[in-house]
């Protein structure tokens, strides 16, 4: 492939990123300065830290005689720079840790402070769900690390591990809503990192009316044969972990809106690559399969293309899912070039990045070293044989972060500051060599 066809993918990948950072989506959404109270502002999520300073900018400027308040809590190692005036707090994702605890608490703690007139503020994005945790009933924070591992490994949907996460916990599914008085202001602003942009998945619905119920709970569990702990059994069978559902009076005065979306980061990158005369194919940001499949179906339509004599980019999101058998590493945009690669086995003409948009793709959370994707070309192949690697045997172990690690095809950039969930761009174009 030709140096300037990998660099045409980073410029798609980062054109996607561009558009959803805070700078760019948040200023234009935010709401007028209360008439008399105080500004209460609770950031969580991926993106939290450089939505919190955005907003800190504004409100110090337009709403200067206000008292303005709060927290933000976003992953460890972000390297987030400091805030002026609210408490910024690190926790682990996608395994919460005692510091999702704390951060939960502060959290709440913020949330209750508000009292009639003042307006809460939360900016939400992906991610949000692990960096808040606070378990309902006698769970224990071990037993809710334990579960959250078994969801994330038997394939479940983010929308069914989030439907279980609000039933056992006291901040999720709308009870951080609860938490505030019901004549303060409350207005969610969001960045979507969820199939179907659905207000109640994104964040596990810490603001919003939840539709999902403690039984729709137990038979995501027993779909997928989990077998959780006595804790988590009671808390699923008491109706007080119930979560509050549309029509409540909590959310009288509550506002949603998404500022940013999958859909808005494809649709940008397309018209980059319309500029640069290719066609695009859009399958859509809402994607949801296991990995491999998803991609051997891609690498199908791409060879069509390519048998046509089409110049075309398929950009896809969504959210892949990956059912871990093996004891490698990678996550679900790794898995998904992978199984990529072995179906296109060195094609010439077609080249593809598969990557979270927050930079980081499965793994342990480690943001220096974690990839956020990889790349396949044309010359993946050439450079597996040369090592004597057979992407099935890898694909068997769950390991694609060691085949691309060897192949010198993994995408490492650091967290990026927001997320929009998993971009995937294929590249048909016969000029595409090794």
């Amino acid at each position: 492939m030709s140096h300037n066809a990998r660099r045409f993918l980073y410029a798609l990948f980062d054109t996607a990123v561009a558009v959803a950072q805070p700078g760019r989506c948040l200023p234009r959404h935010f709401p007028e300065c209360p008439t008399d109270g105080k500004i209460v502002i609770i950031a969580c999520g991926k993106a939290a830290a450089g939505m919190a300073r955005i907003a800190e900018d504004h409100f110090s400027q337009t709403c200067s005689a206000h008292t303005l308040t709060g927290v933000a809590i976003t992953r460890h190692g972000e390297k987030s720079e400091p805030l002026k005036k609210l408490k910024l707090i690190e926790a682990a994702h996608p395994i919460p840790d005692e510091s999702s605890v704390l951060a939960a608490a502060e959290a709440i703690k913020a949330a209750h402070s508000a009292k009639a007139g003042d307006l809460i503020l939360t900016l939400i994005s992906g991610g949000a769900s692990a960096l808040l945790v606070a378990p309902a009933g006698k769970i224990t924070l071990a037993e809710k690390q334990d579960l959250t591992r078994t969801l994330l490994k038997c394939g479940a949907r983010i929308s069914e591990i989030n439907c279980v996460r609000k039933h056992i916990s006291r901040i999720k599914g709308g009870r951080l809503a609860a938490c505030a008085s019901p004549s303060a202001i409350l207005v969610t602003l969001a960045i979507s990192d969820v199939p179907g942009d659905e207000p109640e998945t994104i964040a596990s619905g810490l603001t919003c009316p939840d539709t999902t119920t403690l039984a729709d709970a137990r038979r995501i569990l027993a779909k997928y044969g989990i077998e959780p702990p006595r804790s988590v059994i009671e808390a699923l069978n008491d109706p007080v972990n119930e979560t509050p559902k549309p029509g409540h009076a909590i959310f009288a005065n509550a506002r949603y809106e998404l500022v940013a979306t999958g859909r808005d980061s494809l649709h940008a990158a397309g018209e980059l690559a319309r500029g640069l005369g290719y066609e695009v194919i859009m399958l859509g940001d809402s994607l949801e399969g296991e990995a491999r499949d998803v991609a051997e179906m891609h690498a199908r339509l791409a060879r069509r293309c390519l048998a046509d004599g089409r110049r075309v980019v398929i950009l896809s999101g969504g959210e892949l899912t990956v059912a871990v058998r093996g004891n490698g590493r990678g996550g679900p945009n790794q898995e998904y070039a992978l199984a990529l690669a072995a179906a296109l086995n060195g094609q010439p003409g077609i080249a593809a990045f598969a990557g979270d948009t927050d930079g980081i793709d499965g793994g342990t959370g480690d943001c220096a070293n974690d990839p956020a994707g990889a790349i396949v070309d044309p010359g993946t192949a050439r450079r597996a044989a040369a090592l004597n690697l057979l992407p099935a045997t890898f694909l068997a172990n769950n390991d694609a972060t060691g085949f691309f690690r060897l192949t010198n095809d993994l995408v490492v950039c650091g967290p990026t500051g927001t997320n929009v969930n998993d971009f995937r761009a294929i590249v048909v174009d016969s000029s595409i060599r090794d």
